[in-house]
Order: C-alpha cells, then sequence, then structure tokens
C-alpha cells in the first residue's frame, strides 16, 4: 500500500510538471524524417535498420494475427501502447536526434543564479564579489545573444520545444529538467539546470567565448577590499592630455608596451598631490579598456586572496600605496604580512591562470600591473628587478 501510494503521489507530479510545461507554452518535440540521415543509415547501418524493420513488421502482424479477438479488435491493437511504442522507437532510430552541446564545446562559462553566500557589511569575501562579476559576465552575454534559434527540454521520456516567438526572459522560462538553448550564429549552447528555492545553474558552451565576454564586460572595474568591494564602470576624472608632456611621453611608451607584449608591471611614484592615482585611471579609461582589459582595483586586504579569474582574456591590476604593501622583507613590519610575496607572485604570473588552447600550447592572459607609490626606497629590492617591473616614472610635478 505504501509502494502504490508512493507511485500515485509520484505519478500525480509528473502529471502536474507536464501540465505545467503545456500551460506555460512548451510544446511536445516532432522529430522530421530527414532524407539526408536516412540514407546515411541506409548506407552504413544496413543490417542494423534490415534488423529493426523486421522487427516492426513481426510486431504489427502479431497484433493482427491474435486468435483471441475478433478481426476488428486486433486492428485496434495496431493503436495499443505496446505497438505505438515500438513504432516510436522504429522513428527515433531513422530520424536525426535533437542536438545537444557535445565535445566540440570546449569553452565554459557557468553561474548560479541567484548567488547565495553569506556577507555581511564589516566582511564581504573576494570570491563573493568575483562570482557576482561571473553571474554579471553571463547575464550580458546572454542580452547581447538576444532570442535563441531553439529552446528545448527533456521530460518523460519526451522532448518539448518553446516557441522562440513567445520567448520573453530567461527568468519567466518554466524549467523542470534541464533546458537546452541554441544559437547558430555565434554556434553556443546555454544549458540551465533547476535547483530548489528557484534557483538555476546557468552554463555558456562554445568553441570560442573570448568575442562575447569581451564585449560582456567592457568597460568594467572591479573594487575588491575586505570590508567595501563594488563591480562598476571605469571612472577617470581627468584625461591623458592634462598631465605635463613628460607624463605623456611616458604614457606613450607605457601604451606602446601593452601592445607589444603579454605581460607589463609599472609602478610610478611621487610625493602625494602629483597625479599618480589619476594618471592610473586615466591610462585604464583611455587605453586598456578600449584594448578590452578588465580593471581590478585592490587595496591591502584583497592583495593576498586575489586570483584573476581565467575566463578573461585581458586584466589590469591596480595597486594603490604599493611601498605601504610590497615592503623590503628586511624590515621588521614586513616581517608581519606576506603581502610582498603575493605581489611578487602576480608580477611573475605564478598567482594568474593560463588558457590551453587545442594545440597545446600555453597562452597566458594578458596581464598589465599599474602601481603607485610615495617613494621606491621602502619597497623590497626584489620588486625592482629585470622581468618584474618594466617601467618605473617618477611624478614631480604637482597635479591635484
Amino acid at each position: 500500500m505504501g509502494f502504490d501510494y508512493f507511485r500515485y503521489n509520484e505519478n500525480t507530479s509528473n502529471n502536474n510538471n507536464r501540465q505545467n510545461l503545456l500551460t506555460t507554452g512548451w510544446r511536445p518535440f516532432n522529430r522530421d524524417f530527414d532524407w539526408n540521415y536516412f540514407q546515411q543509415i541506409l548506407l552504413n547501418d544496413t543490417q542494423e535498420l534490415t534488423q529493426k524493420s523486421i522487427n516492426l513488421a513481426s510486431y504489427y502482424a502479431d497484433a493482427l494475427a491474435r486468435k483471441d479477438y475478433a478481426w476488428w479488435a486486433n486492428v485496434l491493437n495496431l493503436a495499443s501502447d505496446y505497438t505505438r511504442g515500438e513504432l516510436q522507437k522504429f522513428w527515433n532510430y531513422i530520424t536525426p536526434d535533437l542536438n545537444t552541446p557535445d565535445n566540440r564545446y570546449k569553452e565554459i562559462l557557468s553561474t548560479e543564479i541567484p548567488i547565495v553566500q553569506l556577507v555581511s557589511r564589516n566582511s564581504i569575501p573576494i570570491d563573493y564579489v568575483l562570482n557576482l562579476l561571473q553571474e554579471m559576465t553571463v547575464l550580458r552575454v546572454l542580452k547581447i545573444l538576444e532570442t535563441p534559434d531553439i529552446i528545448t527540454q527533456y521530460y518523460l521520456e519526451r522532448d518539448f520545444y518553446f516557441p522562440v516567438e513567445k520567448f520573453i526572459s530567461w527568468e519567466r522560462l518554466d524549467v523542470i529538467n534541464t533546458v537546452y538553448a541554441y544559437w547558430a550564429k555565434h554556434d553556443i549552447w546555454l544549458q540551465i539546470d533547476a535547483y530548489e528555492r528557484s534557483r538555476r545553474q546557468y552554463t555558456l558552451m562554445a568553441q570560442n567565448l573570448n568575442p562575447l565576454i569581451n564585449k560582456a564586460t567592457y568597460d568594467l572595474a572591479v573594487m575588491l577590499s575586505g570590508y567595501q568591494s563594488r563591480v562598476g564602470k571605469v571612472h577617470s576624472q581627468f584625461s591623458l592630455r592634462t598631465f605635463p608632456p613628460n607624463i605623456q611621453d611616458f604614457t606613450d611608451t607605457v601604451q606602446q608596451v601593452i601592445l607589444n607584449q603579454h605581460q607589463l608591471a609599472v609602478v610610478v611614484h611621487g610625493e602625494p598631490g602629483t597625479g599618480k592615482t589619476a594618471w592610473t585611471q586615466a591610462v585604464a579609461k583611455e587605453i586598456l579598456v578600449p584594448l578590452g582589459y578588465v580593471i581590478f582595483i585592490l587595496d591591502h586586504d584583497a592583495i593576498t586572496n586575489f586570483v584573476p579569474p581565467n575566463y578573461l582574456e585581458r586584466i589590469c591590476i591596480i595597486i594603490n600605496e604599493a611601498d605601504n604593501l610590497a615592503q623590503d622583507r628586511a624590515s621588521e613590519v614586513a616581517q608581519y604580512n606576506n603581502k610582498t610575496e603575493h605581489i611578487l607572485g602576480l608580477l611573475d604570473g605564478t598567482l594568474y591562470q593560463s588558457v590551453i588552447d587545442e594545440s597545446g600550447m600555453q597562452i597566458k592572459q594578458r596581464l598589465v600591473v599599474l602601481m603607485t607609490c610615495n617613494t621606491t626606497e621602502r619597497l623590497d629590492p626584489a620588486m625592482l628587478r629585470k622581468g618584474r617591473v618594466d617601467l618605473i616614472c617618477e611624478f614631480t610635478q604637482r597635479f591635484v
């Protein structure tokens, strides 16, 4: 009795879910006959096609030849669940399957919506902000893609599709099992998995996601701190042409190196008020953002917990007051923290991940590190070694 009750509840739940799909706009997907596909089966799988055809004919012959029923009852048997099921299996064999993502789509970007993570006013975890950035990136990519060419869902051994002309938004789409959507122009898939409490997992799959991600993250800046973190747009109060001529010449050199190298580290130093921070903001907005760089501004607390997201192709890290972070490890103050090692790791490229292409060649993310400090005297000597910091400039003229 308990089993029957459970089975009843399960069937009722399945029927309700199927009814929900139908009432919210989903429609059963009918497989279409494809001559080219059938010809491939006929040429390359002749024996299996022959056997399945004989089996189907045998099922119908058996239904028509039963001696316990009248002839008209045997005709009705042709429409029974059993014979219809065998016909459906045969039809599924000779028609192409519904398209789904395969191993060709190696680049994946996934996010859970909404993000569930405890955050207090006194402490905002770095990973929460980075997860928020990833969520924002996925949603922006979907906005760029607009309406897909097809939306499908498999449930209770049947394929359903959602008419794209009725599509409004992903939030309003009823998801019971796994939903797939496809954009032929970009050759990109979306997979949506439903969790409890209205949570969903959105996963983008493509052979090359970089162009869409670069477009989605254009003009983005992320400020990371232990107590106040934000995602917004790059802001600059001053333009590069308002800086003194010697700084403009240095800026031209920085721009040229950015275009020629995968990695660049710059240190600008000078007394307060000489425009160091304003210059990094101007470089970020006028040079780096147009080239597709996402800007990360790190404070003292964020340095030790930050690893740039590997789905971003170009990253700029701005570290203000670096002389208070990457202090000489021989000093007593520096011995009580490991921030110097983390900054050295960033400059060496050991803290940020790499992307592996199909041929196995290692293609590193493009990384630009802009650091400001009042004086280079307190910096650890290892910071200024060749291969870590490429360009150094002193700001001497009072700017602000």
